[in-house]
């Protein structure tokens, strides 16, 4: 439901005619102005804060927030740090959204506990608040005295175990593993390691060797699998926590002609598909970044009009891989 705030003004015009010398009569007329057209509803202002859109998959994030700006008739201001380890930029945008007077904030933040007192600000200044992707830390959330905010994303645990499943399955000899890691203190990067881990010890010939943060970057992905290699030259599977540094480990991986090391990712961006395509990458997660992105405005929309909305939106994940791309 949207606000409507209508002005109406009638405006009464009086004029008189003098009577004349004459013997007629004197004649009075009253015309009425027509009324003034009301103003045009006033859009209620949401801002949507991501990490970067160096990553593709905010890039997906920010498709679907604007789908849901047109939908639902709101204004939607998209706010990005540079990268998504710049977490003090981050909470600089919350502050200018807070300066702005906004209406709600939907925010997917770089970490799970630092972004909380600037979250605890905009709440008390009346700011309606979605937490989507990466969730904010429950306890330091009730630490804040706020109460729990909505929160919508998929299980990265259920997902990074569906990936590492797919990478043990019908291996039967002794086989070394690796797992990327994302920034260590976001929520989302523990779960994705702890799934895929636990999918692969499940197989009781595979032994993970090595589990390094690269932070969520292709760089840092392309040195950190470079150092897990030096250490351990035998490594035959990769996880990792999400396709970008997927992309990382598979440059190195390619340079050194190592065809024979199964690598998956997560967040099916274009660029995985490709490589998956080409029989580079075993597989990747689809964690529908469009449909966060739509979700979490409408859940903001809802807040701001009154509504009660779920504490938990789950949504579903799918693996990616050749057989479905055929």
């Amino acid at each position: 439901m949207k606000f409507h705030h209508v002005f109406s003004g009638l405006v009464i015009g009086l004029g008189m005619v003098a009577c004349s010398q004459s013997s007629g009569p004197s004649v009075t007329t009253a015309t009425s102005a027509p009324a003034a057209a009301s103003p045009a509803p006033v859009k209620k202002q949401i801002g949507l804060v991501m990490k970067t859109l160096a990553n593709p998959f905010f890039v997906e994030m920010e498709k679907g927030a604007r789908q849901a700006e047109t939908a639902l008739g709101i204004g939607l201001t998209v706010k990005t740090a540079e990268q998504e380890t710049s977490i003090e930029q981050q909470i600089q945008l919350v502050e200018d959204l807070i300066a702005a007077k906004v209406d709600a904030i939907v925010i997917a933040p770089g970490d799970s506990q630092r972004l909380v007192p600037t979250i605890k600000k905009a709440a008390d200044a009346g700011i309606k608040i979605v937490n989507i992707d990466n969730r904010l830390d429950p306890e330091a959330v009730k630490q804040a005295g706020l109460q729990p905010i909505p929160f919508v994303s998929v299980d990265n645990d259920a997902g990074a175990y569906k990936a590492g499943k797919f990478l043990v399955e019908g291996v039967s000899t002794p086989t070394e593993a690796a797992i990327l890691e994302g920034i260590r203190s976001a929520d989302n990067a523990r779960q994705r390691m702890e799934g895929a881990r636990r999918a692969m010890l499940e197989n009781k010939q595979v032994k993970v060797v090595a589990s390094e943060t690269a932070n969520w970057n292709v760089d840092e992905a392309y040195s950190v699998t470079k150092a897990i290699f030096a250490r351990h030259p035998n490594v035959k599977i990769v996880f990792a926590s999400n396709d970008v540094m997927a992309i990382g480990a598979l440059k190195y991986l390619q340079e050194k002609g190592k065809k024979d090391v199964k690598v998956a990712g997560y967040d099916a961006l274009e660029e995985a598909i490709s490589e998956i395509k080409a029989g580079h990458l075993a597989a990747t997660v689809d964690q529908q970044a469009a449909q966060q992105g739509y979700q979490g405005v409408a859940l903001a929309v809802k807040l701001i009009e009154g509504g009660q909305v779920p504490e938990i939106t789950i949504i579903d994940t799918r693996l990616v891989n050749a057989a479905m791309l055929k």
